[in-house]
């Protein structure tokens, strides 16, 4: 991924509720994260998303402690809950304005498969590249480098 220019991000080790653990487990799950993608890539990286997007205080002064920017999103898809490919297409385009950031899952759903997520997308891509839309990364939409 990191090779096709994909932006790679921390996500927590192993996705739990960020705001129903210790503080210092939050840390550990951040730093352990970090810590495998700088060995596999060579990279620290700059952005946390925090799973279910559960984030507290605390865990926001912790992140910026650690030089990270976190990222969130506005419109979500829903794939994560089991919606047929044209459910999870319905859900971006009838949510979606300029600038905003789609969560989208690359694992879960019906049976955890991402089929529908895939088969979504040309949909959702030809209808916004007509509507006039253009597609970016978080870096290119915030401006700002992926990695510290």
């Amino acid at each position: 991924m990191f090779q096709e220019k994909h932006i790679i991000g921390n996500h927590s080790w192993d996705h739990p509720n960020l705001t129903k653990i210790p503080i210092k487990e939050v840390i550990n799950q951040i730093k352990r994260c970090e810590d495998e993608i700088h060995r596999i890539i060579g990279v620290r990286t700059r952005f946390l998303r925090p799973p279910y997007g559960a984030l507290n205080e605390e865990i926001i002064r912790e992140a910026i402690k650690l030089n990270y920017r976190i990222i969130y999103w506005d419109v979500d898809s829903l794939d994560w809950d089991g919606l047929t490919a044209r459910q999870v297409a319905h859900n971006i385009l009838y949510n979606i304005r300029p600038g905003a950031i789609v969560l989208q899952h690359s694992a879960g759903g019906r049976g955890e498969s991402l089929e529908d997520t895939v088969r979504a997308l040309p949909v959702v891509i030809e209808t916004l590249r007509r509507e006039g839309y253009r597609l970016v990364t978080i870096t290119e939409l915030l401006k700002i480098s992926p990695y510290k």
